[in-house]
């Protein structure tokens, strides 16, 4: 993984039940606090990651409705390697299947 923007975006598909429920082990021992329903602070050494995500409405895939969110990623104080260390991780716990 290159660079990771110190704020960025993204569309994830699944529910937000899904989301509660992957974010602890994505984590990966980082302390995690949900700071509100649709927020989440991960520390990182002297800096944290906040979290923040609501639900979009679904995709159709002709009569198949896929949920998905609309997740903001904001890190303060986090140097470029640990954060581009921390997503590598995160991402693999949060891919699911496809293709």
């Amino acid at each position: 993984m290159g660079v990771v923007a110190e704020q960025f975006e993204r569309d994830t598909g699944g529910t937000l039940a899904d989301w509660h429920g992957w974010l602890p082990p994505a984590c990966h021992g980082h302390a995690l606090t949900f700071t509100g329903p649709q927020q989440a602070q991960v520390q990182m050494g002297a800096g944290s990651l906040t979290l923040d995500w609501q639900a979009l409405p679904p995709r159709r895939l002709g009569l198949t409705k896929l949920p998905h969110l609309l997740v903001r990623y904001r890190f303060d104080g986090v140097p470029d390697e640990e954060r581009a260390r921390f997503m590598r991780v995160f991402d693999l716990h949060m891919h699911r299947g496809g293709g």
